[in-house]
């Protein structure tokens, strides 16, 4: 990885994640591929464009996943920022594929989720992920497959095994109820990835429990999320409200209520929207 010199500002201020200091908002990447998650982005010059920005800008956490496209988001991050600086902190997750037409598809059993990390290393061009996210299915998802007889112990049995071989760093848990999150803390959890947001508080026990067992809540949609028909913290009346009397942007009006909520949350602020243009060059 490359190297750098200078002290930067992260957005947010500093927290840890697995270990690492990190900006305590981040870049989610789930949005740069094309429509859907799938394909490449309408716009690939803007996309490196946005994750070159969100870098200088001092983001230095960024997450993602090899699913994502497949391999889109992942082939950005490398065309974009490769190599990578020292300070960044590069997350991803395994727990499922992509089928023909683009659907979500589990992908459970130990023998995919270690295939699935080994896909992140290829695409990214890394030999160690920083942190990688078990993304566990919904109940009612998982009661119509055939991956609900995969017990969440042999799947954390292979995300230590990945630990102990250095190739990823930190073991995160994501959608997951607050009985897994238990049956969880012993592998010595680096954070919790669940929806939540200041419009979407289910979450608060997980937060709680997160709290009191000093694990990092990495709240994923944290302004609600992009997908069509579904809330948006940005487009929320009292959100609006309080951006135009503190002169304000909704986005960080819903970003600095997570902040404030609690000291341990690291949103990846990105995965929310569509990124925007950059602004453009005064050289």
């Amino acid at each position: 990885m490359g190297s750098t010199k200078q002290q930067i500002e992260r957005p947010g201020g500093m927290a840890l994640l697995a270990g690492r200091p990190v900006g305590r908002i981040g870049f989610g990447a789930m949005q740069l591929p094309g429509r859907g998650v799938l394909g490449p982005p309408r716009d690939r010059d803007t996309a490196l464009a946005v994750l070159r920005r969100a870098v200088e800008l001092g983001v230095n956490h960024i997450d993602t996943a090899q699913f994502y496209g497949p391999d889109v988001a992942n082939e950005l991050i490398h065309a974009a920022l490769h190599p990578y600086p020292e300070d960044l902190v590069l997350v991803s997750k395994v727990g499922a594929e992509r089928d023909a037409n683009g659907g979500w598809t589990p992908a459970q059993r130990p023998e995919q989720l270690r295939a699935g990390v080994q896909d992140n290393l290829r695409s990214l061009a890394v030999e160690r992920l920083d942190v990688v996210n078990l993304r566990l299915l919904d109940r009612e998802h998982a009661d119509r497959t055939s991956d609900n007889s995969v017990d969440l112990d042999s799947q954390l049995a292979e995300m230590v095994a990945l630990r102990d071989e250095g190739k990823i760093g930190g073991i995160g848990i994501s959608n997951v109820t607050a009985e897994q999150l238990r049956q969880a803390l012993p592998v010595d959890l680096a954070c919790v990835q669940n929806q939540y947001s200041v419009l979407d508080r289910s979450g608060e026990p997980l937060l709680e429990l997160c709290r009191t067992h000093d694990v990092d809540w990495v709240p994923y949609f944290p302004l609600g999320s992009a997908f069509p028909g579904l809330p948006k913290v940005t487009e929320h009346r009292a959100v609006v409200a309080a951006a135009a009397a503190l002169s304000a942007t909704p986005a960080q009006v819903g970003l600095a209520w997570l902040l404030g909520h609690s000291q341990r949350t690291s949103p990846p602020a990105a995965s929310s929207w569509t990124p925007p243009r950059p602004p453009p060059s005064t050289g």
